[in-house]
């Protein structure tokens, strides 16, 4: 099939594919129906939304969507437990993972349970040390100190640390993958558990410790009281949504969507300091949850103290915010740092080894178990294929992996921990964990590749650039990018849209710190836009740009609003560029 706008063999290697004949029916029926523009509603047919939901799609409420929380297993029970608790003043233990969606978790207990006026003990496993999830010893000692228990974004999988808690409740609210039994916990909140539906798979912990509270609420009421207002914690409900990577439909849209809008409130002290750390100069979007403040989020997990990040997350002093932040924003730097010497030596080996094999993997000594998970998904972004990243220590080693659309790596992962192929392994479809010993790599592995080549992953093809259709640099105006923002928040499972625009002359191009690409260019009516190419000279595509000798070119990326100096403009996030029919480099 030839590559769209003629395209085999992008400048970056890729082929372009344009929208599917139905999808631009689709969009032309939107635009005759609901005369809005040709570029969003593109964007609308391409996400599958119907005529009839467009005017809902773009103004997406709670209120339609929110699900309601009885419909999970054990919601009841273990919101109950949680009021019980605070009716008695009981001692209760937050246990939660060292990632963005753990910390959140935790920073939405520890306020909702402090403007109900109660504490609560914090305990953020270390990465290294104790690896992820509960463990005996953590367990035994919080049951010895504390009446309840609650595990967040953990604890699916933990039979035996549950049991070590002798003389507590533990609650779990979770979101991975569930075994075939479950540990004795007083209720175990998961949409992932073998027993539910999957109707809330897509949910992360956050979101599903926010049902809970909602639960909670509905209980409150019903009992004749008030509870916290939870519309306020959505700020971080959405971070988490986007960081975890879940998709963003359903629900999680209208979480995120509300979500920023609080987080626009600049009202969580850690927050705010998350996003002047991040020199962030206008209200967040979905982009910057992910890629700015998710990041420093996690590098207290990844490479310091595996409980800043949550601590950060629930701090009420801007001071206090100010100073974790900033240790972060540190810890962000040094962690970006050791991610490149390991990636670039695990791209070299799963290079060696083949990126056309339905696993990509890497394993190497010494590599930090706080940055394999990143490594690995710039393998995955690389190839197109689910990749696993292992560090190893003596005879012990530590991985992750990451998945692409299609390939449900966690259930693979959690298959392989069964067949005793692991020491122990879970996660959920796009991410998973696992640990290892040496003598289990090369077996584990194997066993691996075959189970996702039986769902396809050998069949997965090169990374395509897709694109959803051809637009002009004069229509690229500040509105028409606002109405595109309407049909976000984008992310997984909801990508944000990607034009191109076709035989266009560059005016100008300048090199840009140490790898970025500054260009202008127009179509030759009058029109000009102004362009940034993050990490253009780690390829071909900023050369190729820099040195463009007149030659005319189709650009391809995604449109954004640039505010610098108090001015809003149009400028494309470039991605991809090809030469136009007739020019050569």
């Amino acid at each position: 099939m030839t590559g769209y706008l003629g395209v085999d063999r992008s400048l970056t290697g890729r082929r372009w594919i344009g929208p599917a004949p139905e999808v631009t029916r689709h969009a032309e029926a939107l635009m005759q129906q609901t005369e809005r523009p040709p570029a969003l509603c593109q964007t609308l047919a391409r996400l599958g939304v119907a005529v009839e939901e467009v005017a809902t799609y773009l103004e997406p409420t709670l209120r339609a969507l929110l699900p309601d929380p009885r419909s999970l297993r054990d919601m009841e029970k273990a919101a109950a437990r949680l009021l019980r608790a605070v009716k008695r003043n009981e001692r209760i233990a937050i246990f939660a993972d060292y990632d963005v969606d753990g910390g959140a978790s935790a920073a939405l207990l520890i306020d909702w349970l402090r403007q109900l006026g109660r504490g609560a003990t914090l305990y953020v496993p270390d990465r290294i040390d104790e690896g992820y999830g509960p463990n005996d010893e953590a367990m035994q000692t919080l049951a010895r100190d504390h009446d309840l228990i609650v595990c967040v974004d953990c604890g699916t999988l933990s039979h035996g640390p549950i049991s070590a808690a002798k003389g507590a409740d533990v609650v779990v609210i979770d979101h991975h993958l569930g075994g075939e039994t479950l540990p004795e916990a007083y209720a175990l909140v998961n949409p992932n558990r073998q027993d539910e539906d999957g109707g809330l798979a897509h949910l992360c912990a956050a979101g599903v410790v926010f049902l809970a509270l909602v639960e909670a609420g509905r209980q409150l009421r019903a009992a004749g009281q008030s509870g916290p207002d939870l519309m306020a914690m959505l700020d971080l409900v959405s971070l988490a949504t986007v960081a975890d990577v879940a998709p963003l439909q359903g629900i999680n849209r209208a979480l995120v969507r509300q979500g920023l809008k609080v987080m626009a409130q600049r009202a969580r002290p850690g927050l705010v300091a998350l996003c002047d750390v991040g020199r962030l100069e206008s209200a967040p979007k979905s982009h910057h949850l992910g890629f700015v403040l998710g990041p420093r989020v996690n590098a207290g997990g990844r490479i310091g103290k595996a409980d800043l990040g949550a601590r950060l997350l629930s701090s009420t002093d801007p001071q206090e915010a100010k100073s974790m932040a900033d240790r972060l924003d540190t810890l962000n730097t040094e962690r970006r740092e050791i991610e490149e010497t390991v990636r670039a030596q695990a791209l070299d080996q799963a290079e060696a080894r083949g990126f056309d094999r339905p696993l990509v993997w890497a394993a190497g000594d010494g590599w930090h178990p706080g940055v394999v998970g990143i490594v690995a998904s710039r393998l995955k972004e690389r190839t197109n294929r689910p990749s696993i990243v292992i560090g190893f220590d003596g005879q012990d080693g530590k991985g992750s992996g990451r998945s692409v659309s299609g390939i449900d790596l966690g259930a693979a992962i959690q298959k392989l921990g069964a067949e005793g192929h692991l020491q122990k392994g879970g996660g959920h479809k796009m991410a998973a964990g696992l640990s290892l010993s040496r003598d289990q790599l090369e077996p584990a592995m194997e066993r691996l590749t075959e189970l996702l080549a039986k769902q396809g992953a050998d069949k997965l093809g090169a990374s395509d650039l897709r694109l959803d259709g051809p637009l002009m640099p004069g229509a690229a105006t500040p509105e028409l990018v606002e109405q595109l923002e309407a049909a976000g928040p984008f992310g997984a499972g909801a990508s944000a849209p990607r034009f191109v625009f076709p035989d266009v002359q560059i005016s100008f191009a300048k090199r840009v710190g140490a790898s970025h690409l500054k260009v202008s260019f127009g179509d030759g009516l009058g029109a000009r836009l102004e362009a940034i190419c993050f990490g253009a000279f780690d390829g071909p595509l900023g050369p190729a740009l820099e040195q463009h000798g007149g030659a005319r070119f189709h650009l391809a990326g995604r449109l954004e609003i640039n505010e610098w100096g108090g001015r809003r403009s149009v400028q494309l996030r470039l991605e991809d560029a090809a030469p136009a029919p007739g020019q050569s480099l």
